[in-house]
């Protein structure tokens, strides 16, 4: 087999790669930092924050991300007097902003979830030794709650990363060279399908293992302090 064709794309393809890995940085950055508030929302006694919370996480976690990715990109187009009103239509126009604001949505509606439900694994008993010490509020999410729960959904997390890094090829369609929009237009030049994309998947193959070994890592660091213990009754928190 002639891999001439895949030595001279490569370059190329590790350009593509390059712009793969900042989208996917950027959108996992992001939309963390915007799940944790809408995951405290979702667990609010109050509905006012419960219910908007609820309806944002249900609509990015039930329709196709490639449908949210043509509302952006497309559909921001309707609303071009008022962005350009406000100032932000200058970002809207970019398809490197809407793929990232697209991608950040998304991640943080399923991450909220994990949040919220390793949030609820966190011992009960943890929870009422922190407020008969005087905790409350956000004192007690930020002491006790918080660094538990990120514990605790670093598997499932790890999971909600690997999608997002998968979930990234859709970004080719609104014109952005990621890795699968450079392997496509060499496709198109070379008609040379079936190494492309095979030395494609096997970048994203890399860059996976990558992420669940660091992940790996990570978590056997944090969860140091339980090695040797008997297993407890914390649950799995399920990714997607």
């Amino acid at each position: 087999m002639d891999l001439a064709i895949v030595w001279e794309s490569l370059p190329r393809l590790l350009e593509g790669t390059v712009l793969t890995l900042e989208i996917t940085g950027l959108s996992l950055l992001a939309g963390f930092c915007l799940a944790v508030p809408v995951a405290m929302a979702r667990l609010s006694p109050r509905r006012m924050l419960r219910v908007p919370a609820y309806g944002y996480m249900l609509y990015f976690r039930g329709t196709p991300l490639l449908v949210q990715l043509f509302l952006v990109y497309y559909g921001s187009g309707q609303f071009q007097p008022f962005l350009d009103q406000v100032g932000v239509w200058f970002l809207f126009r970019e398809a490197y902003f809407c793929a990232v604001l697209t991608l950040t949505l998304n991640t943080a509606a399923y991450t909220a979830e994990i949040l919220r439900g390793a949030m609820l694994a966190v011992p009960r008993g943890e929870v009422e030794a922190a407020r008969s010490l005087g905790m409350s509020g956000l004192l007690l999410y930020r002491r006790i709650i918080l660094p538990k729960a990120f514990r605790l959904s670093l598997p499932a997390y790890t999971n909600e990363a690997v999608f997002l890094l998968q979930a990234t090829s859709l970004v080719s369609i609104i014109t952005l060279l990621d890795l699968t929009g450079v392997a496509r237009i060499i496709v198109a030049q070379s008609f040379e399908p079936y190494k492309l994309y095979v030395t494609a998947g096997l970048i994203y193959l890399v860059i996976t293992y990558t992420f669940v070994l660091v992940s790996r890592r990570l978590e056997r660091r944090l969860s140091a302090h339980l090695r040797g213990q008997p297993a407890g009754g914390i649950g799995n928190v399920v990714g997607r």
